[in-house]
């Protein structure tokens, strides 16, 4: 007779990024943010939402829960704070009385509010440090038996980068860079100063770099950062304000910069554009000689990463490319919503002393897909509640129908199954077009996102055709890889001057859309197993088009968390200028929708990112 299975939650919550995850004798039963389900970007708040969906999964009540965990120590981090601020004194005075009383009255009493909002769990809680629930939310779920393990980020508690060796069930931190030197801090220094929001904004500095030229490189080196021979480096604390301030850069980066930082949502110039390719390049050179550390250090052929700068898809191309390892592996939830995996598998193999199920050469995300599903009879409910006309077609009609519709150049919301948990779309809540399409870029951008031109879009391309359009000789499922688009299907640049921006709009290869300016994409492998019926599509499209390729972009506009519902898709389907709406088996095209007044105060319902 076999024993009743063992529940552990995972928690992350009261920074940025709440998020749950529960695991089921190990293996992954669902994970989510809160912010999908509150509609709040980035939601600091206790993941309450994310939590009952969890349970509601899996079937269970709290009492069932063997273990909860929290994904750092915030007494830890109180220390820091307070270390910090006597270290500086007085002058951080003023940013103390601002974070002090917060901690003093929440953060410090962390244990007494989960208990709060667990009402019904009476085991304990464990916690785990930061940086330690980032590499288990890399190397547990990862394909391999052994890894080395690499995390980069703003900070935890005292660390802002990390090496550890995985090794079946066993998790251990070899090496650390402390606060305040760190990778992510320094990129989201430029973030600030670029005018983005920081902790959300810094993918648009990687977006911006291909406009400009690294004319910044040796004023980055030569004056914010010392490189040590192990790869970590020391940043010159005069150029910024993180420590005691309520700004992320001095007058003096000001000064070496050549003026203040850009307002948000003015003009961007050509110096902004050349600075950002400039932190770019040495954000990319600072994590090959990190990796390259690990390497060394841990003498294992195999890489994970985890951290918010391991969503820096360009660095982690170079890796693949460059870098010393044989393979990498990428954590899809890099950002602080994966400790909440990660804290949960500690507890797992920790507190439990459970085993770690063989990875069997495969990761255990699911495809990422690990957040709620709708069927057909919930959404008929909910058509048919709100009077919204449809087509309801299935399997291979279906596909044929949207299939068809993309290449006649409409836009597709596109929503089915279960959503992704991390920060990228990959196909169950996406927006779909035409790569072939030389002003789709700027269409989607635009008309559907409503967000800065320059940003780039992905492509999401059959597996087995992937190298028939991209230089990648790997799978990249979770669309945090860049690589070159082949050089056969590039084109000639034409003729003329045009000159940072102005050069969007000139294809750079047969799939222009998807071909950012330095003719690198950031690809998304998908297989029938993964993912089928997003396989079924891109099949259904390449049968129609000869074109194994979709641009893929997350299904939100500018601001707004990824869509959760049918609610919230057929909201933000209103809302833009997308053509189709794919719920499950239903389609819903504009002209047929029932008549709303003209309303666009919407569009300050979310905060701009």
């Amino acid at each position: 007779m076999s024993s009743s299975p063992q529940y552990v939650l995972g928690l992350a919550a009261y920074y940025h990024d709440s998020a749950a995850c529960l695991l089921r004798d190990g293996a992954i039963v669902a994970a989510a943010s809160e912010e999908r389900f509150t509609r709040k970007k980035g939601d600091a708040s206790f993941p309450r939402q994310a939590v009952a969906y969890c349970l509601r999964e899996a079937g269970i009540e709290l009492s069932a829960l063997s273990a909860v965990a929290f994904y750092d120590k915030p007494l830890l981090k109180f220390e820091r704070l307070l270390e910090t601020y006597v270290a500086i004194a007085p002058r951080g005075f003023r940013s103390f009385l601002r974070a002090g009383p917060v901690w003093m009255r929440e953060k410090l009493f962390t244990d007494r509010e989960i208990r709060a909002e667990l009402e019904g769990y009476g085991g304990h809680i464990r916690y785990t440090e930061h940086h330690e629930s980032h590499a288990a939310s890399a190397f547990f779920p990862s394909p391999f038996d052994e890894a080395a393990v690499v995390t980069l980020d703003g900070v935890g508690e005292w660390a802002t980068t990390s090496i550890a060796v995985g090794s079946g069930n066993d998790l251990r931190v070899v090496q650390e860079m402390h606060y305040p030197d760190s990778l992510g801090l320094l990129y989201s220094a430029f973030t600030y100063y670029l005018g983005f929001k920081v902790n959300s904004g810094e993918y648009k500095v990687m977006g911006l770099a291909p406009y400009g030229e690294p004319r910044y490189v040796d004023t980055i080196y030569r004056h914010l950062l010392d490189v040590h021979p192990d790869g970590s480096f020391t940043l010159d604390q005069r150029y910024f304000d993180y420590l005691g301030g309520l700004r992320m850069t001095s007058a003096a980066f000001d000064t070496l910069f050549g003026g203040p930082p850009r307002a948000s949502e003015t003009p961007l110039t050509q110096r902004h554009m050349d600075i950002a390719r400039s932190i770019q390049q040495v954000c990319e050179e600072l994590m090959l000689g990190i990796v390259r550390t690990a390497h060394r250090v841990t003498g294992l052929d195999d890489l994970c990463l985890a951290g918010g700068v391991a969503l820096n898809c360009v660095g982690n191309g170079r890796i693949l490319r460059e870098g010393p390892f044989r393979r990498i592996w990428i954590q899809p939830a890099a950002g602080d919503a994966g400790g909440a995996l990660g804290a949960a598998q500690l507890a797992w193999h920790r507190a439990l002393k459970a085993p770690r199920p063989s990875p069997a050469g495969r990761d255990a995300m699911q495809g990422a897909l690990l957040g709620p599903q709708f069927s057909d009879d919930e959404i008929l409910a909910f058509l048919q509640g709100r009077q919204i006309p449809y087509e309801r077609l299935d399997g291979d009609a279906l596909t044929a129908r949207v299939a068809d519709a993309l290449a006649d150049g409409a836009v597709v919301g596109w929503f089915q199954g279960r959503m992704e948990f991390g920060p990228r779309a990959l196909g169950a809540r996406s927006i779909l077009g035409d790569p072939r399409s030389p002003t789709m870029q700027a269409q989607m951008n635009l008309k559907i996102k409503f967000r800065e031109s320059f940003r780039p879009f992905a492509p999401a391309v059959l597996a087995a055709r992937a190298d028939e359009y991209f230089a990648l000789d790997v799978e990249s499922p979770y669309m945090l890889l860049v690589a070159p688009v082949q050089e056969r299907r590039r084109l000639a640049p034409s003729a003329g001057d045009a000159f940072g921006i102005e050069r969007l709009n000139q294809p750079r290869s047969d799939i222009p859309a998807v071909t950012h300016l330095d003719h690198s994409a950031r690809v998304q492998t998908v297989t029938a197993d993964s993912n089928p019926a997003f396989h079924a599509l891109l099949e259904a499209f390449e049968a129609r088009t000869g074109c194994a390729v979709l641009v893929n972009t997350s299904f939100n506009v500018r601001g707004e968390p990824i869509v959760c519902t049918p609610d919230d898709a057929y909201r933000c389907f209103r809302r833009t200028h997308m053509d189709l709406l794919v719920l499950g088996s239903f389609v819903l095209t504009r002209e047929h929708l029932p008549p709303t007044p003209e309303d666009e105060a919407w569009k300050t319902e979310f905060e701009l990112d």
